[in-house]
């Protein structure tokens, strides 16, 4: 009877483990789904800035200050590394492209330039669906940070090396309520 109670408790922490196990890597997997989603996304958003600049650069080519500042985060967002630096020059990037929008108001011509227009409206539905895939990346950091943090599922975590994973967060600095003098 002992033998059998032993074989038991054996058989349920070993089915305990392997779900535990499988649950941290089913929620590995849905963090790395997440990131690759707003890598999508981001990448879909480098691909437009061009084409953007180059309409406004046609309209406003004495900007060249702000064009120019587009142009380099969008440089430093392909060459970041880690998930901070991206999240960092990705808010550089929303910035540079805030202010290129804002530069754009002044010419009336380029606001009824049809391409313009059709740029500006890709770039509001990516800039939605970016914020939609960082909420969704974040949701998912945070069951998984949860899981490996928590007991008893830290234990397996600990066992196999899980990780945390960073959030995707803004820069302090994209926090700052923006100034806007007339």
């Amino acid at each position: 009877m002992g033998i059998i109670i032993a074989v038991v408790i054996v058989i349920a922490i070993v089915v305990w483990a392997v779900t535990a196990y499988n649950g941290l890597v089913a929620l590995r997997n849905r963090v790395d789904n997440g990131w690759a989603q707003i890598d999508v996304q981001l990448k879909q958003r480098a691909d437009l800035i061009p084409n953007l600049v180059e309409t406004v650069k046609g309209y406003a080519a004495h900007e060249s200050q702000t064009l120019q500042a587009v142009t380099n985060a969008r440089a430093r967002a392909a060459a970041a590394t880690t998930t901070a630096e991206r999240a960092a020059a990705e808010t550089q990037v929303g910035q540079a492209l805030m202010n290129l929008m804002a530069t754009a108001e002044a010419y009336p011509q380029l606001q009824a330039n049809q391409n313009f227009l059709d740029l500006q409206a890709q770039l509001k539905a990516l800039e939605d669906r970016i914020a939609y895939a960082r909420q969704f990346y974040n949701d998912v950091v945070l069951k998984y940070n949860t899981k490996i943090q928590t007991v008893p599922s830290n234990i397996i975590a600990g066992m196999f090396h899980f990780t945390e994973r960073e959030f995707f967060k803004v820069e302090e600095s994209a926090r700052a309520v923006p100034q806007v003098r007339f």
